[in-house]
């Protein structure tokens, strides 16, 4: 495994956060969290877009997910998960590298949906398809994206992320040498 010291997220240098590692992935805490024990997994290489990565990759990131999600189930006493992709800036992806959410959840631990917005979704996905982009449209889409990582557009979710306060190193290092403790030894990380 490459050294975590070098671990990136994004251009972000993200050493003390990681929790957990495999070959290929890296499971790190949230710098603005939901709610408690919501974290992230990541691949070690930076990629931006879920297509951008290996079919090695997506496996062993997968696999990840899998992992970590039983800890963070079991640890933070969870009656459900949230298991999410933002592939790309429409999406609500806000950090240009693939990243998994993992998101602890509890009753009534946010606002419920009411049943107006309820979906059917298999009649909300076939719509979907259907009003799928055009190729044009793909191009723009990736144009924006561009613009985005440059800074010159603003990302439609942008607001939410700046709701959330970020934490401080040290909370995000002790969460990490916690949660680390908690998996077998070949996926602890090494805390000086």
């Amino acid at each position: 495994m490459s050294a975590l010291s070098t671990l990136r997220f994004a251009t972000f240098r993200v050493p003390n956060q990681v929790f957990y590692q495999s070959a290929l992935s890296a499971g790190i805490v949230n710098l603005k969290p939901l709610v408690p024990g919501h974290v992230l997994v990541i691949p070690r290489r930076v990629a931006t877009r879920f297509r951008d990565l290996t079919a090695d990759e997506v496996t062993d990131l997968f696999q990840s997910v899998h992992q970590i999600s039983r800890v963070i189930e079991r640890e933070y006493k969870a009656q459900a998960l949230n298991i999410a992709l933002q592939d790309g800036p429409l999406a609500g992806q806000s950090v240009p590298h693939v990243h998994i959410h993992i998101i602890p959840r509890h009753a009534k631990d946010f606002e419920p949906i009411d049943d107006s917005a309820s979906l059917d979704l298999g009649q909300e996905f076939a719509d979907a398809y259907a009003s799928r982009p055009t190729r044009a449209e793909r191009k723009a889409f990736e144009a924006e994206h561009r613009a985005k990582e440059q800074g010159k557009v603003d990302a439609p979710f942008a607001g939410i992320e700046d709701e959330r306060r970020p934490r401080a190193a040290d909370e995000m290092r002790d969460e990490a040498q916690r949660l680390s403790e908690l998996f077998p030894p070949e996926n602890r990380v090494a805390f000086a």
